[in-house]
């Protein structure tokens, strides 16, 4: 499923006992083109070339479709972010290293709002609680989901001094906010208009507070 969410591919058609990967496919492309309200489970059965009556045995609504495209969107960003931890290398300093991964998950998360924007918008449309957003299909390789992914981070911090114990709680919510705040604005607020260097630069100093600020 990953693979359909990399690629930008989607099935026009389906093999037997397979309608429900084909119909995800079919939303997550539907997703990735206009975003959240974009994906329609009518236009998802057209496009995999099965009747809508066809889809209710996998997706009861429009609501289920939403939810598990949702999921796939969290998860490709979950590999997003664990691939960029995995571009650091080990520095001498445990908190150089500490600082290093908070980083990247930051760059991470805005880079995916900028590269998949109807992806990105729909990983968010829907309530949730994101501590508990659990199962595998919103989380990476790791099995962790973005926000848990954060945390970890947050506890390295802590752990190489970098963070105080004290200021930890609900620092996950702080950065969070900061960051998912300038890809909104980015995306789809008075920031959008920069050009991409003035973007990054803003990028690297926000991440540059957060970490000071924390």
């Amino acid at each position: 499923m990953l693979d359909a969410i990399r690629h930008g591919r989607s099935r026009r058609t389906y093999h037997h006992g397979d309608l429900r990967r084909a119909l995800l496919e079919a939303g997550i492309a539907l997703a990735r083109d206009g975003g959240p309200d974009a994906v329609i489970l009518r236009e998802a059965t057209r496009r995999v070339g099965v009747v809508p009556n066809a889809a209710y045995r996998h997706f009861a609504n429009r609501q289920a479709l939403l939810l598990a495209v949702r999921a796939a969107a969290l998860a490709a960003l979950a590999i997003a972010m664990e691939e960029e931890l995995a571009r650091l290398r080990a520095s001498n300093s445990h908190a150089g290293f500490a600082r290093a991964s908070l980083r990247a998950i930051g760059i991470a998360y805005l880079r995916f709002a900028r590269k998949e924007p109807g992806l990105f918008r729909t990983a968010f449309a829907v309530p949730g609680d994101p501590e508990t957003a659990g199962g595998s299909e919103m989380a990476g390789k790791s099995g962790l989901n973005p926000f848990q992914l954060l945390g970890v981070t947050l506890d390295r911090m802590v752990e190489a001094g970098v963070l105080v114990a004290e200021h930890r709680p609900g620092a996950e919510y702080l950065a969070w906010a900061a960051v998912h705040g300038l890809a909104m604005l980015v995306l789809e607020g008075p920031l959008r208009r920069l050009k991409r260097k003035q973007t990054r630069d803003i990028e690297q100093r926000l991440l540059e507070m957060i970490e000071k600020g924390l």
